[in-house]
């Protein structure tokens, strides 16, 4: 085990049920000391407990904020701390352009950034009592800019974004260290809802190695895959009538392919 694995500490993975999270999950099974998974789907859950060294499941619905808290003290009391808490709770429902879906925009509110803002709210005095801990936020390169038929999930992701962004400058006195992870198109069972080519999807375990190797080195912001993820960042940095022209052309060509 070398130095960096060792770093990983006592994790907590939030949103371990299923794509992103689980292959965290179930890729540090071994090098962390202890592993915590939390999601709503106690099978799941059961799952990636049965399958990882050290891991323990501890079912959760991150919209509840006291029993977000009351999780958070359980497994600091079990483990002793919680060095590394990964925040990849999420949700989202297709929708066609122009679908302004009431039900599901507040659920990508709830789950998505206020489940990460519940879970931060009880690991920040945790951390703080330790005198150090890193959490790990995931966000989206959907939440660079704004995209097509993404209403109920961009704008989350362009919150959770800020929301790192701001951590990062409020919790560095407290020795708490904030990473946020921009994935492109990951085979989740999210993604698979699409109907549209994702350009360079990746499986959900090769996003978990972009994620520890991102961990491992100390970035800020780890983003992938690469090129797409370059491209995107490029994209951000346009001005508004370049950009809409850009996204225009794209949505032009999908509809004609």
């Amino acid at each position: 085990m070398d130095r960096f694995d060792r770093d990983l500490g006592n994790v907590w993975v939030i949103g371990a049920s299923s794509g992103i999270g689980r292959a965290f999950a179930e890729r540090i099974a071994g090098l962390a000391d202890n592993v915590a998974v939390s999601a709503r789907s106690v099978d799941s859950l059961r799952e990636v407990e049965e399958q990882g060294r050290g891991t323990i499941a501890f079912p959760l619905d991150v919209t509840d904020a006291a029993a977000v808290e009351a999780t958070a003290r359980d497994i600091s009391d079990r483990f002793g701390s919680i060095d590394t808490a990964v925040l990849s709770a999420g949700t989202w429902k297709h929708l066609e352009a122009g679908d302004i879906d009431l039900d599901s925009i507040r659920a990508g509110i709830e789950v998505n950034y206020m489940g990460a803002i519940h879970a931060i709210a009880a690991l920040v005095p945790i951390m703080e009592n330790q005198g150090r801990g890193h959490i790990v936020i995931v966000g989206s390169l959907s939440g660079y800019r704004g995209l097509p038929r993404t209403v109920n999930y961009g704008p989350t992701k362009a919150a959770l974004i800020s929301l790192a962004e701001t951590l990062k400058l409020d919790l560095q006195q407290f020795n708490i260290r904030i990473s946020l992870v921009n994935p492109g198109f990951v085979d989740t069972p999210l993604t698979q809802q699409n109907t549209f080519r994702m350009p360079q999807l990746i499986s959900a375990g090769e996003a978990a190695e972009y994620m520890l190797k991102g961990i491992r080195t100390g970035r800020f912001e780890i983003r992938f895959p690469h090129p797409f993820a370059n491209v995107m960042g490029f994209l951000s940095w346009l001005p508004n009538a370049l950009y809409f022209r850009a996204i225009g052309r794209m949505i032009k060509r999908r509809g004609r392919s």
